[in-house]
């Protein structure tokens, strides 16, 4: 673990330890990226890649709201973009069936939930097999679902963060691949802190792909 101070005077603690991470080598990772919204996780992940601390690709971006601000992002970065918008399916089994056959369109070996708020079905899950991954804003298994930051302050807690894990039927239950821990201060609000939860999910999603990659190959 380490113990990482932050601009704005707050502290982090990660686990496993991203400063120690071994260079990637191997052909890059193809990934498929799900987004709902702004897609800022969407872009860290990118970034990341270009900054080569990833070694990947990223081969497409779901969206399943037409203005979700992802997709602008996805433009800039020159990457082909899918909407599926949710509310035309007549069951999330008949939308997970189409997003299935794009990500294989598109060759996809890694799923990656970067902020989709839609509940997934065996049919997504069971097509990529222990490559599917979720970040959630809380330091699972407490506070799963919705609200998760409203639930941390609400129940009072002094440690909160933010947890990379596999994608399972049962929400937010996955084995953990990495978290990263963030103090709940005095003066929080439900933006300040979501704020400052966002900044270690940019941190430590990328490198938790790379994790999860390494430990599927073994």
């Amino acid at each position: 673990m380490t113990f990482n101070p932050t601009a704005n005077g707050s502290s982090s603690l990660v686990s496993p330890d991203i400063s120690a991470m071994p260079p990637q080598s191997g052909a890059p990772l193809k990934l498929g990226v799900m987004a709902s919204g702004s897609g800022s996780n969407f872009e860290a992940i990118a970034q990341a890649i270009a900054d080569r601390t990833l070694n990947a690709q990223i081969n497409v971006l779901l969206y399943n709201n037409p203005g979700a601000k992802a997709a602008a992002r996805a433009d800039r970065w020159g990457i082909p973009a899918v909407l599926l918008n949710h509310r035309e399916f007549a069951s999330r089994e008949a939308l997970d069936e189409a997003i299935v056959e794009t990500l294989q369109q598109h060759e996809v070996e890694w799923v990656i939930m970067a902020g989709w708020m839609r509940i997934v079905t065996p049919v997504l899950i069971n097509a990529f097999p222990r490559r599917m991954l979720n970040i959630h804003p809380s330091l699972l298994p407490s506070f799963k679902g919705n609200r998760a930051v409203e639930q941390a302050l609400t129940a009072g807690v002094k440690i909160t963060g933010c947890t990379v894990h596999l994608v399972v039927p049962e929400v937010d239950s996955g084995g953990i691949i990495m978290q990263a821990a963030v103090p709940v201060l005095p003066d929080d609000t439900l933006e300040t802190l979501h704020d400052r939860i966002h900044i270690q999910e940019h941190r430590i999603f990328p490198q938790a792909i790379a994790v999860a990659a390494s430990q599927g190959s073994d």
